[in-house]
């Protein structure tokens, strides 16, 4: 890897800025550059090849270190996105004692409330799985299946007759 040019003091605090929210405007705020021009500052400073490899180097030490990447993250969607109720849940809403661990990983909230009337006593059990819909959108979009852009570009070649009544 060819070793880049050391970037000044200014310049590391934006990428260790950069690396909070990914807002290129707001890293160049919160590292010292004018409000009024931190828009261009950012871009510029993205532009620049010292700086990408700068946030990439650091984006690689953190996923080492944290563990998450791109595999785990797609991983975990998918456990989402596949999980069926009936492997979580009995028939009763009690958390089956069998339930795999990814598919305990799933669950999003447990409600259980018990409730004593004159008629008699009731129990209301309540388990709440996170979006199935919303990890099918994520891995579809990772997947590339859903494209909000329609691409125009047409390629067909054109012949042009009649030169004699083309100009130079």
């Amino acid at each position: 890897m060819a070793k880049m040019a050391k970037l000044t003091e200014k310049q590391q605090r934006f990428v260790d800025e950069y690396l909070i929210d990914l807002n290129a405007t707001q890293a160049a705020i919160r590292a010292g550059y004018s409000v009024k021009t931190a828009n261009e500052q950012g871009s510029q400073n993205l532009a620049k090849l010292s700086i990408q490899q700068a946030i990439a180097e650091q984006m690689a030490e953190r996923s080492k270190r944290t563990g998450i990447n791109q595999d785990r993250v797609v991983l975990e969607l998918a456990k989402i996105a596949l999980v069926k109720m009936t492997d979580i849940v009995d028939s009763q809403g009690r958390i089956k004692s069998d339930a795999s661990p990814d598919d305990l990983a799933c669950i999003e909230s447990v409600k259980y409330k018990e409730s004593e009337s004159d008629t008699g006593s009731s129990v209301e059990r309540e388990v709440k799985i996170a979006s199935k819909l919303k990890a099918l959108e994520l891995l579809g979009k990772h997947l590339g299946m859903w494209n909000d852009k329609l691409d125009v570009n047409i390629t067909q070649p054109i012949v042009i007759t009649g030169e004699d009544a083309l100009e130079d």
